[in-house]
This record gives structure tokens, C-alpha cells and sequence, in this order.
């Protein structure tokens, strides 16, 4: 919980089946560029509605796609408007047949170095269940509407803004879960307790009472 520390998040898009043609013949400067571009001008709706500025700085780790694990990795350095330290949006894109693994990192630029040497943890400890792993795509399965190189780009918006939240709060959220957890774990005991005690006080029926209640 200290301030150098940071986190994974994990979740599943079900989006159907990935096609990795493309990934070895896209321009990712070009892209760079454009998410750029997109991102100037989703600033000026952003500023008109009384919030900060975001600056997309570039590739912190530039695309990369394991063909072999099915694995697409990058990173990109946003600068949020009044911020002092820059955020690291480090994405992972698991493939699978029906949908796709979306990892990302919430940490500051200076814990880069850290999440790259966790990387391979994290994706040693996802895996899909026998007969949805990407190879196992046959013809008729649902293809999605986004190849390899669509999400990397994506909508820069909606991705850094999620981030960008989750940077500030998922702190807050996570001593909020544990004090939950901690809640719950408190009323069941208390619970099991006052049951326990109901058991113990109340007296068992004498062989001798259960006779006269049958006679």
C-alpha cells in the first residue's frame, strides 16, 4: 500500500476470435501518431467539460507479438495535467478462441523496470480451458471486428481514462474490498457464535420426557 507500489488487473473480453495476419506488417510509429492525434483532439471536449488535459508522451515498451504464445505486449507514457509523475499504461493481450485476456498494469513510469520482470508471472498464471486456446479456433467460430494491430490502437481515451482512475483509487478500493472481506468474515463468525450458543443452552429431551410425550 506504500506509494511505490503498483498492480495487474485482469479481466476477459469475449469478442470472438483474433486475427493475427496483420501483426507482423503494421507501421506502430504510424499508429503512435495517430493515437496522438486522436488524443489532441479528444482533449478539447475534455477541457471544454472542466477536465485536465491528458498527453499521450509515447511507447514506454513498443508493440510486440508473441505468435507463438499468442501474446500481444505494449506500453504507452501518458503525462495526466497536474500530474507529477507520468503513468505507465503497460498492456497485455492474451488470444484465445473466443475472446481475448486483457492485462493491464497500473503503476508510475519509475515501475516499469519492476513490471517488466513480473510480466512472465502474470502470464504463467492465465491460461484457458482445454479447447479454447486460440489454436483451437475452427471454421465457423465468431471472428472479432478488431485484428492484432486494432488493439493496440484502440479508442486511447477510454483505455487511459480507465487508468488513469484506477491509478489514483485502486488503493482506496482495495483497503475498501479487504475491509469488506473483513466485514463479512466478522458477521459469519459472530453469526456462528450466537449458534453456537443457542446449541449449548438449549436443553436435550431426557429418554424419560420423550416417553411420557408418547404415552
Amino acid at each position: 500500500m506504500d506509494d511505490n507500489s503498483w498492480a495487474f488487473t485482469i479481466s476477459y473480453d469475449d469478442m470472438g476470435y483474433v486475427e493475427d495476419g496483420d501483426a507482423g506488417s503494421i507501421n506502430y510509429e504510424e499508429l503512435l501518431q495517430s493515437s496522438k492525434q486522436d488524443l489532441v483532439e479528444e482533449n478539447q471536449s475534455r477541457k471544454a467539460e472542466g477536465y485536465s488535459s491528458i498527453e499521450l508522451v509515447g511507447w514506454a515498451s513498443k508493440p510486440f507479438y508473441d505468435p507463438t504464445k499468442k501474446v500481444l505486449h505494449w506500453a504507452k507514457e501518458f503525462h495526466f495535467e497536474g500530474d507529477s509523475l507520468n503513468t505507465l499504461n503497460y498492456n497485455l493481450r492474451i488470444l484465445g478462441r473466443n475472446g481475448i485476456y486483457l492485462v493491464n498494469a497500473i503503476a508510475s513510469m519509475h515501475d516499469l523496470p519492476e513490471v517488466n520482470e513480473n510480466v512472465n508471472n502474470v502470464l504463467s498464471s492465465i491460461s484457458f480451458d482445454e479447447g479454447y486456446a486460440y489454436n483451437d479456433y475452427v471454421d465457423g467460430d465468431r471472428i472479432a471486428s478488431l485484428t492484432v494491430g486494432g488493439l493496440v490502437a484502440g479508442k486511447v481515451l477510454a483505455k487511459t481514462g480507465l487508468i488513469a482512475i484506477l491509478v489514483k483509487l485502486w488503493k482506496v478500493i482495495a483497503v475498501a474490498v479487504i475491509g469488506f472481506f473483513g466485514f463479512l468474515f466478522k458477521k459469519f463468525k459472530r453469526n456462528k457464535e450466537e449458534t453456537d450458543t443457542v446449541a449449548t443452552t438449549e436443553e436435550p429431551e431426557s429418554p424419560d420426557n420423550r416417553q411420557e410425550m408418547n404415552s
